[in-house]
């Protein structure tokens, strides 16, 4: 597990603060009618404009669930977009989105040698009240998860503070994919599950720097990966949200460092 130094948050913050203001801008622009593609196009633009690039384009991980016994394909865009019952790593391409849809945005991006992860599920135009409320419910479950990022917590209440409350408000949490430490690298240790695997005892400490990320179903927990070898549905076809952010272990509470707001002035362009 990678302890951050201070001259290594001095790089990281930009990173976080960087995608965070990627995946805002990137929300704004969404609407009925538009592609995915072009809502990936634009956060490719938006990346190349503040001097970042995508840390998921061309990423390649191991650990997929359906490609085990050949060499895993490497993702093709800049950003992971899934639209309704899509849970993750959804492709954008030429599918238009419509009024209603909900669309979670995955944004990372490699900035000063670190990388930024942050995620959100936006309403296009509006939506449903199922819908809203499962986003609602999502969003509030990464910060009861946040909540227990103390140091000398385990993973596990992290993992149990999210299970929960998903469940105690009637939703499902996918057991896939899971939260993890980020830093020089997209993937590092501790992972962090959504739900209690009885087995996720690492030890919160400071310095630790981790993305904490429910992924909610609105109906089974099970998922399925299409053709694409990467993107994730949920296997009844029900709607699927996901929030993310990327926080610091201190001393005390947690550090969101994923939040706009802390981007240094001189990355403050139009």
């Amino acid at each position: 597990m990678s302890i951050k130094t201070v001259r290594d948050l001095e790089a990281m913050r930009p990173a976080c603060a960087l995608a965070s203001t990627i995946l805002n801008e990137v929300g704004a622009f969404i609407q009925p009618g538009v592609t995915t593609k072009q809502v990936d196009e634009f956060a490719a633009s938006r990346m190349q404009h503040l001097g970042a690039k995508s840390a998921f384009l061309g990423y390649r991980h191991p650990g997929h669930p359906k490609v085990k016994d050949r060499k895993y394909p490497k993702f093709p865009c800049y950003t992971c977009i899934s639209v309704n019952e899509q849970v993750v790593h959804g492709i954008a391409g030429p599918r238009v989105l419509q009024f209603g849809d909900i669309v979670s945005l995955d944004i990372g991006v490699v900035y000063n040698g670190f990388i930024g992860d942050t995620a959100a599920t936006f309403a296009v135009g509006g939506c449903g009240v199922l819908a809203q409320r499962l986003m609602d419910v999502t969003e509030k479950a990464l910060y009861e998860g946040i909540a227990q990022a103390l140091p000398g917590n385990s993973v596990r209440n992290i993992s149990r503070a999210i299970q929960n409350y998903v469940e105690g408000n009637g939703f499902s949490v996918v057991r896939e994919f899971v939260g993890h430490g980020v830093g020089r690298s997209m993937h590092e240790e501790p992972q962090i599950p959504d739900f209690d695997d009885g087995q996720s005892n690492a030890r919160l400490k400071p310095g630790m720097t981790i993305a904490i990320e429910p992924m909610v179903n609105a109906g089974l927990p099970g998922i399925k990966i299409l053709n694409d070898d990467w993107t994730a549905v949920t296997i009844d076809g029900s709607l699927s949200a996901h929030f993310e952010h990327t926080v610091l272990i201190t001393d005390g509470e947690a550090e969101i460092l994923t939040w706009p707001e802390r981007m240094p002035s001189a990355l403050k362009v139009s």
